[in-house]
């Protein structure tokens, strides 16, 4: 049976960890109020983009350009962002297994990967994916010279014909207690068609619109696409930043909680051990006294 010199050091290594769990939760509360700023941020140039090629594409009756060029999907290329650390509930596991599944339902082609983050990077490599890059300590602080560097490493190689299309795989932010997991693809760029439920809305329509541009349409296709497609990038990397951190502040706020009943509990446990002993110590005197009287 535990002493109480067992109980007491128990207590304090739970109280030493509930520490800590309460140190990252408020850390990570405030840098998700800055990773929820950026992506929120980021969200209205994404759609005015999409807006604007929209509006640019309908204009043309056949567009021509080598990221709009569809070809059968043999080898495809997985951007999977992830996590860079643990500790974050189940936020790295449902990536992943969003990922597997995608994997699975593309069963017999070639697929390549681009892990953005540790936990994917290492459990990829473990799966034995084969790398087109891997981009690890990127997401603490995101940046756009990365994401360009990624989006331009996908378009070169769908440009020379090495895959067929690229998908890209995160969590995008809801909220703190609702992530949506997220599978978009990034080429080839489809037609972009109708508009969003967002825009409806707000009343913001192409119709409502009417662009003049001084380049030919074919001309700022070949500005406006690749500028898509590192813009789908970065807003990928702060929607899946921002829910890391929201992951991990729920995560460790739930640990300190728990980490408060075990110490409730094991309190409780202590007091009944230390009441049994000074009862028994006083039926010992008690009887002691009761023995020298006789």
């Amino acid at each position: 049976m535990p002493t109480l010199l067992d109980f007491r050091r128990r207590i304090r290594s739970v109280k030493s960890s509930q520490q800590i769990t309460r140190a990252m939760k408020f850390v990570a509360a405030a840098r998700l109020r800055r990773a929820q700023e950026a992506a929120l941020a980021a969200r209205p140039y994404a759609q005015e983009l999409a807006r604007l090629l929209r509006s640019i594409m309908g204009r043309i009756v056949e567009p021509h350009h080598p990221l709009l060029e569809k070809r059968p999907e043999q080898n495809i290329l997985a951007i999977v962002l992830t996590g860079e650390r643990g500790l974050a509930g189940a936020f790295n596991t449902n990536i992943l297994r969003k990922a597997t599944e995608f994997f699975r339902a593309n069963k017999g082609k070639k697929i390549v990967t681009i892990p953005v983050g540790k936990k994917g990077r290492d459990s990829l490599k473990k799966a034995g994916f084969e790398f087109a890059g891997e981009y690890v300590n990127v997401l603490a602080r995101v940046e756009f010279k990365t994401a360009r560097e990624i989006a331009n490493l996908a378009t070169q190689l769908y440009i020379d014909g090495k895959i067929d299309a690229v998908y890209i795989i995160f969590s995008e932010f809801k909220s703190v207690l609702a992530p949506n997991l997220a599978l978009e693809k990034l080429l080839p760029i489809e037609k972009i068609e109708g508009e969003s439920e967002k825009d409806k809305k707000e009343g913001a329509s192409d119709s409502q619109v009417d662009y003049i541009y001084e380049q030919s349409p074919e001309q700022i296709l070949s500005k406006l696409l690749p500028k898509y497609i590192e813009t789908q990038v970065l807003r990928a990397m702060l929607e899946s930043s921002a829910s890391e951190y929201a992951a991990r502040m729920t995560a460790m706020e739930s640990a300190t909680k728990n980490a408060g009943d075990v110490i409730e509990a094991l309190t409780l446990h202590m007091n009944k051990v230390r009441q049994a002993a000074i009862t028994k110590e006083i039926i010992e005197i008690v009887s002691g006294a009761a023995y020298g009287a006789s």
